[in-house]
């Protein structure tokens, strides 16, 4: 286990695998259990959203998106809180990490990522989508439409569209008008009927094709 710290990274009594690790970004009383990937793009990734077996859902309300949900070790997502917390005095980038039910993989990468950065109370501030730097990895962008936006639950609607469009979109995400991107959208395996309700990234696979693995990612710069 990793102590002490507040995110992955290599250290000489560290090891290089790939792993859940113990971070603590409220504190060293406060450890919290994450997924760190020490491989890819050099490594150090603190991995904050993982899914890949639909056996999580992901269709939660505010309170658990805000503390986190799930297995370090399985599907999870970090909370928003702890990612606010990390990326709040140092500069992060953040690698989205997409494959297909064909074994198909891309990536998009992003030089600059934070939420609500300025913000007084994150929380109140909705938990601000801060992003910019594309670096296209095969993905395309289908994030920095979101960038500006607040995070919306079915029970916090804080989008700019007129209806309710984590409810619309069977997610949780910094929605806009409603989204290019829901990786936090139903597991729905591969094709779908249904309009943008699955795990979607736009710019690579549509509207209706929800994702086989999804993973979000964050590296102190």
């Amino acid at each position: 286990m990793l102590g002490g710290r507040q995110q992955c990274r290599w250290e000489v009594y560290s090891s290089e695998t790939d792993g859940v690790y113990l971070i603590f970004p409220a504190g060293p009383n406060v450890p919290v259990p994450v997924y760190c990937d020490m491989t890819t793009d050099d490594g150090k990734w603190t991995v904050f959203q993982k899914r890949f077996n639909g056996s999580i859902s992901f269709f939660r309300g505010w309170n658990d998106y805000r503390f986190g949900f799930g297995r370090a070790d399985n599907e999870y997502w970090l909370g928003l809180q702890n990612i606010h917390l990390l990326t709040l005095k140092q500069k992060y980038e953040l690698r989205v990490e997409l494959e297909d039910f064909e074994n198909n993989t891309a990536f998009a990468k992003y030089a600059d990522f934070s939420l609500s950065p300025n913000a007084i109370s994150a929380e109140e501030d909705g938990y601000t989508l801060h992003v910019s730097g594309f670096t296209d990895g095969g993905a395309g962008d289908s994030l920095s439409y979101h960038s500006g936006q607040k995070f919306s639950t079915f029970d916090r609607d804080q989008d700019l569209y007129v209806q309710n469009c984590a409810a619309l979109s069977s997610g949780a995400w910094w929605f806009k008008s409603c989204h290019f991107s829901n990786l936090n959208g139903f597991y729905l395996g591969g094709p779908h009927l249904s309009y943008a309700n699955g795990i979607n990234w736009y710019q690579w696979k549509g509207f209706y094709y929800s994702l086989k693995r999804s993973e979000m990612k964050i590296r102190r710069v």
